[in-house]
């Protein structure tokens, strides 16, 4: 692995940067998560037109940028330094990449380059809370987590010649904003149960929900007798393999992104403590502080290591590490965050302080793609480190 970046990596991380301190500091960040979409769409169409972001990872031929994950999981550590709230990891990490893998040749050339353009938003739809199941993270996605019928979740029947889907999803993010629907259901009822992706442009309800985390927008989507698209061919698509991939990619960009905020809040914390006095002095100069503060530093560079050779192992298609980087990111996201309401005091309790935002960034995550303790496990489990049994959770 070569970890030195090339000029144009450097160049998307510097643009980007500055950008965002320019128009995404923490007040912009509340505004924009009250808005009706849950982000701003003037920066998002800046991300998206002049930058280029949905765009980063998909070929060339689709109107993409023809990057890899390494250059998104770069730009999403830039997003996460400010916690930027947009489409993206839903839009350019779940649903293009699956799009790319499943799609026929006439859905991609329709959808992937209005995608890449920014013109088209797009949501993953996975039933209850089996995201990380679906994705390979904490578990196999070759069973039945996609629901359906008297398991709840989403069921697709054909009729009339087309696709109905029926069924419901809790937890999904962008859902209410989105323009297109990736949608996963269950078919084939009790005697061929599968799962298969699923397309809808319209019909579907939308009720946004209100979450721990304001930057990452989650809604309720219902499906009521709802027209749908097949997303590929119905048969031979290895859905759990395109899954398991883009998870992986996926988790490797998460982890840039809690590598990011970790990075960010260490950096305020730094700065607090130096300004801050106690007894006559600043309390970054008494040594259990500085010692605090050192222990951060040494978790944030570790995770920043595992989240690059996370996007590294993607690209080069080495053993599947994006589940352990994401663990290490969101544990070290979470203790960051957890040193700096402590070290800023009684401000660092209030809602007015950034602080709040990123220890809410941090919860959040490790509910929606983790918890810590099963990526761990689960990455365990796969790698037979126990003797090949299942890993108790």
């Amino acid at each position: 692995m070569d970890a030195t970046f090339t000029a144009e990596q450097d160049e998307i991380r510097r643009t980007l940067r500055e950008l965002l301190l320019k128009r995404c500091g923490p007040e912009e960040v509340r505004a924009a998560v009250r808005t009706a979409d849950g982000y701003d769409p003037g920066l998002w169409e800046t991300l998206a037109q002049q930058l280029g972001l949905p765009g980063l990872a998909l070929p060339e031929a689709y109107g993409g940028v023809g990057c890899t994950t390494t250059e998104l999981a770069l730009a999403g550590e830039e997003l996460g330094r400010a916690l930027a709230p947009s489409p993206l990891l839903a839009t350019a990490v779940l649903g293009a990449p699956l799009v790319l893998g499943l799609g026929t040749p006439s859905q991609r050339a329709a959808l992937l380059p209005r995608i890449a353009s920014g013109e088209l938003t797009a949501a993953l739809v996975v039933p209850g809370a089996a995201l990380t199941t679906a994705l390979g993270l904490t578990g196999g996605n070759r069973g039945d987590w996609a629901g359906g019928g008297r398991a709840g979740g989403v069921q697709a029947r054909q009729a009339d010649g087309g696709w109905r889907l029926y069924g419901q999803a809790d937890q999904v993010l962008d859902g209410h904003s989105a323009d297109l629907l990736v949608v996963a259901a269950h078919t084939g009822g009790f005697a061929r149960p599968r799962t298969l992706f699923f397309l809808v442009r319209a019909g579907a309800t939308r009720v946004r929900q209100t979450s721990l985390d304001e930057t990452r927008s989650q809604s309720r989507i219902q499906l009521r007798d709802v027209a749908a698209e097949l997303l590929g061919e119905p048969e031979g698509a290895d859905v759990g393999g395109v899954l398991a991939r883009v998870g992986d990619s996926a988790a490797a960009v998460l982890a840039a992104e809690a590598v990011g905020g970790a990075d960010r809040v260490l950096e305020r914390t730094v700065e607090y403590v130096k300004q801050r006095e106690q007894f006559g002095r600043a309390i970054g100069s008494f040594q259990a502080v500085k010692h605090r503060l050192a222990d951060l530093y040494v978790q944030v560079q570790g995770a920043r290591s595992a989240a690059y050779y996370a996007a590294w192992a993607t690209v080069e298609g080495r053993e599947r590490v994006g589940g352990l980087a994401l663990a290490q990111a969101l544990e070290t996201l979470r203790v960051c965050a957890s040193e700096a309401v402590q070290l800023h005091g009684g401000i660092g309790f209030t809602w007015e302080h950034e602080a709040q935002l990123y220890f809410k960034r941090a919860a959040g995550d490790e509910l929606l793609f983790g918890p810590v303790h099963r990526l761990r496990a689960y990455a365990a489990e796969e790698a037979r480190l126990f003797g090949g049994g299942e890993v108790a959770v």
